[in-house]
Parts: structure tokens; C-alpha cells; sequence
């Protein structure tokens, strides 16, 4: 308070603080002057003098009050108020801080600190204690970390290198050309763009839908592609998806609230720009599949997913740098509109010499180096792969021929820990030993 008008203010002690006396209705002597009858008047002290005594007791309680608070300020700021990190203690002030210190949009900064001073202003009503207070700073919280944690303006650099994307490709998988090829091309446009029209030119990406029977490859091949370009990998299940909150989130109005799937796998991703997989596409639940497909329609349109807007976040982020890349086993469930913005890809089935290199070259050496396999542990002679495959040639994918292969390296670890060999090689005459059930 201005010391000047501390003048103007009487003090306490120079007044009557004596409460007034209440008149008395008579009834004999009693030692306030007045008569037996009560007839004579009784002597009040004025109004006015009550209402300047009670005025001056709240001007000395408010003064109390401010000097406790620039107390309590001043020790504040004497004393250490960040941990060894650099946060301060003060959960608001905290909140505060971390949105000043991220890279959010202006405007979205200011919904943070609007959001901030209404909490601030909860508590200095209701007080640390309340359960105003506590439930609006853990919304706040979950809020602000989740918009914070978003990167806004991070993206992985793009391996773009067409020989070694192909090395790549090649590595993970056998044959798939036209898949292959595909991706070659989409590499080689992102190329042509940088060069031609800078850094910030955004590539319109493809966006695949892989189309095939259990087994065919669809979901790694997904996975090599990230691998190829160098990007993060997000993978989103539709298997039994059941509401389309699920990828586009939730009003942060509700109780536990929290944003979709996307949302939450680009935060994982740390980068603006990954894969993303949208994984059977047509397991989704019957009584929900048209909410799923409207989202749908909004994520895998480039002329709208560059304002996706999350429910739970309720501002609108851009979404045209990510890959998007989806698969199903057949389309009939999936809808018009959907397909209308997908380039189908029908995965090939595999005959018995191409299941005949995936195993030799691709599965036993993974699985060997899973179950921790020496390569030189166990050897299969060529003969041998024939009999393996011949009587899985009715299944299109090579999912029976890995549980196979995977069968007959745990027998020969089994082996090999007891101590019955050191090295075990499968041959036409004990294969069977290594295949059978029993």
C-alpha cells in the first residue's frame, strides 16, 4: 500500500475501540446512568464513528495481508526456485515455462497461455487443496504435453539413394518388382523436387494399399519401405477397431480424455514425416465402419490432411508429409471413397521355387540369428527344401513355413545345449526327425 495514504488513515490505538454499549430498558439501578423507570436516554456512540472503527480494522488486516504476500515473495525469489534440471518448483509457473521454451505455433501458444492464466486464477480462488484446482492442472497438464511433445517443425532426413533403397528392399524381400519399382519411383521424384524446387516443396506421396492373401508380405514390406527412406515406422491396427475416436481422439472435455492414434504415433515418431500403416483396413467392425471411413477419407485426401484436426488437440496439424500406407486382404469391405484415394497393389502368391529361396535365404537366417543359431550350427542341404515345402503348396503366404522352420531350429538347439553334437546338419534321411510333431 502507498505509504501516503497510510496519513489519511487514523490508527487504531488513537480511537475508541470500545464496543458501544446497548441501551438498557430500565428495571432499577445497574451503573449506566440511568434511571429505575428508563425514562431517561441512553448515550450511543454514533454511526459513524462504528463504520470509521470497523474501516480502519480492515484497512490494518489488509496491510497484514499484502505485507505477508511480498514476504512470502521475497524468500521466494532468495531462494532456489528450479531444480538441478532448471524447472521450477511451481507447477504453474513450470507449465508456463515449457510452453515458452517449445516451438508450437503463435497461436496455439496463446490457447497454452490462456489455459495457464485460468489455471493460475483457480488457484489463487480455490487454493492449492481444492479439487477445482487438482483437476484442472492435471487436464492442463496432459494437455500441454501432449500439444508440446508434438514436433511441429522436426523431419528426418530422407535417405535418398535409389541404389541403396534397392539394397534395402532386396534384403528384406524376394521378388515383389512392381512393389519395388513402385517405391524406386516415388524416391526418385522427392529427388527431382529438391533438386528442382527446393527443400520445402512438398511431394505429393502415393499412397499404397497392399492387397493379398494372410501371409503374403504385406505389413514388412511396409516396414522395408520406412527402412528405404529412412523414416520412422508407425504402425496402426484396424483389427477389431471399433470407433473412430481411436484414430481421431477424444474432446479433451471429457473425463481422461486423450488424442487418436495418429496424433499419439507421430509424439512416438518425433518426426513430422514418417510411415504410416494403416493395417487391415478391412477388419473393422461392422457397426462402426462408417464413421472409420469418413476419418479415413479426411487422412488420405492430401487436399485436407494438411488440416487434420485431432478432437482432443482441436487445432489443425499437417499431415501431407507423412507416407501413408495401408493393407487389407480383400477390398469388398472398404469403402468407395477410400479406394477412390488408393493406388491398389495385388500381392502375388508365392509357388514352391520362390517359397524355396525365401525360406533358405531370408527365413532360416532370421530365425538361426532369434534363437541364437551359429550359422554354421546348423546347415540344410538344398534336397532337403523340397520335401519341406511340397506339403504346404496350398498355402499362398510362407507363415506355415516359418512355424516350420522355426520348429526344426529349436530341435536342433535342443541338440546341441544337451550336448549330444556341436553341429547338426539336416539331410533327405533325418529331416523328418526335425520336422515332426513329436
Amino acid at each position: 500500500m502507498d505509504p501516503a495514504q497510510n496519513d489519511s488513515i487514523p490508527s487504531v490505538s488513537s480511537l475508541d475501540q470500545t464496543a458501544p454499549v446497548a441501551p438498557t430498558t430500565g428495571g432499577g439501578q445497574n451503573g449506566d446512568n440511568t434511571s429505575n423507570n428508563g425514562d431517561n436516554p441512553v448515550v450511543v456512540s454514533p454511526a459513524s464513528v462504528v463504520t470509521q472503527q470497523q474501516e480502519v480494522i480492515d484497512a490494518i488486516q489488509i496491510q497484514k495481508t499484502a505485507a505477508a504476500e511480498q514476504t512470502a515473495n521475497s524468500t521466494i525469489t532468495r531462494e532456489a526456485v528450479t531444480d538441478s534440471k532448471g524447472q521450477s518448483y511451481d507447477q504453474v509457473r513450470a507449465l508456463g515455462e515449457k510452453v515458452e521454451k517449445s516451438v508450437v505455433p503463435e497461436e496455439m501458444r496463446k490457447i497454452l497461455t490462456d489455459r495457464i492464466a485460468r489455471l493460475a486464477l483457480i488457484r489463487s480462488g480455490a487454493g492449492y487443496m481444492s479439487a477445482a484446482y487438482i483437476m484442472e492442472y492435471e487436464a492442463t497438464q496432459r494437455y500441454v504435453n501432449w500439444v508440446t511433445s508434438y514436433p511441429w517443425k522436426t523431419k528426418s532426413q530422407d535417405l535418398l539413394d535409389l541404389k541403396k533403397a534397392r539394397q534395402i528392399l532386396d534384403q528384406d524381400h524376394y521378388g515383389l518388382d512392381m512393389l519395388k519399382n513402385r517405391m524406386l519411383e516415388y524416391i526418385a521424384s522427392i529427388m527431382l523436387n529438391l533438386q528442382n524446387n527446393g527443400p520445402e516443396f512438398i511431394t505429393q506421396s502415393p499412397i499404397l494399399c497392399f492387397v493379398g492373401l494372410a501371409g503374403t508380405g504385406k505389413t514388412t514390406f511396409a516396414m522395408s519401405i520406412a527402412r528405404a527412406l529412412g523414416r520412422q515406422f508407425i504402425r496402426i491396427p484396424f483389427g477389431g477397431l471399433a470407433d473412430s475416436r481411436v484414430l481421431r481422439g477424444q474432446s479433451r472435455f471429457y473425463p481422461d480424455a486423450e488424442p487418436g492414434q495418429v496424433y499419439k504415433g507421430i509424439v512416438r515418431a518425433k518426426t513430422k514425416n514418417p510411415v504410416i500403416l494403416f493395417d487391415e483396413l478391412d477388419r473393422v467392425t461392422e457397426t462402426s465402419r462408417a464413421d472409420i471411413m469418413g476419418v479415413l477419407i479426411e487422412l488420405l485426401d492430401p487436399g485436407q490432411n494438411n488440416a487434420y484436426t485431432d478432437h482432443y488437440i482441436d487445432y489443425p496439424v499437417d499431415l501431407s508429409n507423412c507416407l501413408f500406407v495401408a493393407t487389407a486382404n480383400n477390398t469388398t469391405a472398404v469403402s468407395t471413397a477410400v479406394l477412390d484415394r488408393l493406388e491398389i497393389i495385388q500381392m502375388p502368391s508365392y509357388n514352391d521355387e520362390e517359397k524355396t529361396v525365401i525360406g533358405r535365404d531370408y527365413v532360416l537366417p532370421k530365425v538361426k540369428k532369434l534363437i541364437g543359431l551359429q550359422p554354421e550350427q546348423l546347415t540344410i542341404d538344398d534336397p532337403v527344401w523340397e520335401e519341406i515345402i511340397r506339403p504346404l503348396g496350398y498355402d499362398s503366404g510362407i507363415r506355415g513355413l516359418e512355424r516350420l522352420i522355426n520348429m526344426m531350429c529349436r530341435k536342433a538347439a535342443r541338440i546341441i545345449v544337451s550336448g549330444e553334437a556341436k553341429q547338426i546338419k539336416i539331410t533327405l534321411d533325418n529331416y523328418k526327425t526335425f520336422t515332426s510333431e513329436v
